[in-house]
């Protein structure tokens, strides 16, 4: 007589499931790997190809044995190079990376000239340089290249003007303006007007529904509460995470609530049932962040598994597997614009993804720390990037550099930035910087007292988010409390003057 097979709940299934993944991967974290030096090099030589195959190519500098002076004599010191006019460019992005650079309202791309440019500007070159030889009527292309932006430091400005009103067209990019720093523009500063409590343990994550009516918080206590956003009183409790609540999200195209947790579990919520109604299965490790994509169904998660994970909300298919990083994926972030996802990693790289090929467009290096906050510009098509070394504005679709915002000596976790060019970082240590956007002037500091009962050291910023008003800043504590802050109606510009002195300007070397 056969036994009757013991039936259990899909929920004992599911944690069984867990469990035996678990036993499975636990070796790959206890052991060290024995690292081959045949396949570390292979492997080394196809990253390289793909991840920088586009750099490798660029020129050297070189030093002194290969560049000549210049010909006129007066002018000592400097120095042009004697090959390719490609060596005319150093360095791979506008910016130096160096502490103290200030943006400046002049500061542009340094390029070669186009080749309308090289046409327009042939006629101003010196008559010596422009004819050469007698088949020649105007400067050749290398001409161009080799001497751009050279003509008004060597000849005086009077015999310039003369030789364009005799035949030539004066070219704007000729005339030098004197370098000018932006000033940055006044914000009122920012004042705590609510501590809300409720959570038994470090607050981790913050969503603000489309509505702007309420906002999610997950924290370590296992569970993700709804809160009235004017009031800022408890609506709802949601429990079935078994580990800290990493990231939330609120769906503006559905009524769903997504979440991710220390558990490796992304669950989807229905708003009108209160309870779970999908789980996206696959990642290996704890699910760090996860952000909805803005105009299709889709969701992308990243983990300390290494990778992100794009899934289609309806079919729980996983769509694509980022892979390319190679230490945890700490934030994800999406837009409707290319590249639409944007990761920071803790092996200090942001990579930017496309989507439909599910493949990396960009890796920018320039961070040398973990990169835990990535936030996108509400209006202008940049985003910032948050690290314990700086935070750096970047510009789309490329990822150029745009400039460091120094100061924040901490971890920097979360970032904020509202559509008045308020830029907030909140770090390790319980501060909080407020930012210009535009300038990088950072005008306000704030160190909120910890609530009675909990550690002084229990004052870290975990996330900072504006609701969809721009006008109220939420902020999820160590100290297990949610914080509002508002602007100061009472603050002018008189009494919360902008203290800005402009910085020596440090002039880029070709």
């Amino acid at each position: 007589m056969s036994e009757d097979v013991q039936k259990h709940s899909v929920h004992t299934l599911v944690f069984r499931s867990l469990k035996r993944t678990h036993d499975m991967f636990v070796s790959d974290h206890a052991k060290p790997v024995s690292l081959d030096e045949q396949s570390y090099k292979v492997k080394m030589s196809a990253k390289l190809k793909s991840d920088y195959g586009a750099v490798l190519h660029m020129p050297v500098l070189k030093e002194g044995k290969d560049r000549v002076p210049l010909h006129h004599g007066s002018m000592q010191g400097q120095y042009l190079q004697s090959d390719d006019p490609e060596y005319l460019i150093t360095g791979t992005h506008a910016y130096p990376s160096g502490p103290g650079v200030a943006l400046t309202a002049e500061t542009k791309l340094h390029r070669l000239p186009s080749e309308g440019g090289v046409h327009s500007m042939a006629l101003a070159l010196p008559a010596s340089q422009a004819r050469q030889d007698a088949g020649r009527t105007a400067a050749s292309v290398g001409d161009i290249h080799r001497h751009a932006g050279m003509t008004e430091r060597i000849q005086p400005p009077l015999s310039t003007l003369s030789l364009m009103e005799g035949g030539g067209t004066k070219n704007s990019s000729l005339i030098r303006k004197a370098p000018t720093m932006p000033k940055p523009q006044w914000h009122p500063p920012w004042k705590l007007f609510r501590v809300i409590s409720g959570h038994l343990g470090w607050v981790r994550s913050i969503a603000v529904e489309p509505g702007n009516e309420w906002f999610v918080t997950g924290s370590a206590d296992r569970t993700i509460k709804i809160w009235d956003l004017s009031s800022g009183k408890l609506k709802l409790s949601l429990t079935g995470h078994i580990s800290t609540v990493r990231g939330v999200a609120v769906s503006g195209r559905s009524p769903y609530l997504f979440s991710c947790g220390e558990d490796k579990q992304v669950k989807c919520w229905d708003l009108e049932y209160n309870k779970v109604i999908r789980h996206y299965h696959g990642h290996l490790s704890a699910v760090y962040d996860l952000d909805l994509h803005p105009t299709i169904d889709v969701l992308v998660t990243c983990s300390r598994d290494a990778t992100a994970r794009v899934w289609d909300i309806r079919t729980k298919a996983n769509v694509h597997t980022l892979s390319g990083h190679t230490n945890t994926v700490a934030t994800v972030r999406c837009q409707a614009a290319e590249p639409q996802i944007i990761t920071g990693s803790h092996d200090s790289t942001i990579r930017l993804w496309d989507l439909i090929a599910g493949k990396t467009r960009a890796t920018l290096t320039n961070h040398k720390k973990s990169v835990r906050a990535v936030v996108l510009h509400p209006k202008q098509y940049t985003f910032a990037s948050g690290s314990a070394d700086n935070i750096k504005q970047w510009m789309f679709p490329e990822g150029n550099f745009i400039q460091n915002l120094s100061g924040h000596n901490a971890i920097v976790n979360t970032l904020a930035v509202n559509s008045d060019g308020v830029l907030v970082s909140g770090a390790d240590n319980g501060t909080i910087h407020m930012w210009d956007w535009r300038t990088g002037y950072n005008f306000q500091r704030i160190h909120a007292a910890v609530q009675p009962g909990s550690l002084d050291s229990e004052s870290g910023i975990f996330a900072c988010l504006f609701d969809h008003s721009g006008s109220r800043l939420i902020t999820a504590e160590a100290d297990k409390t949610i914080k509002l802050y508002k602007e100061d109606d009472t603050a002018t510009e008189e009494s919360h003057p902008v203290n800005w002195k402009p910085e020596i300007l440090k002039r880029k070397r070709f």
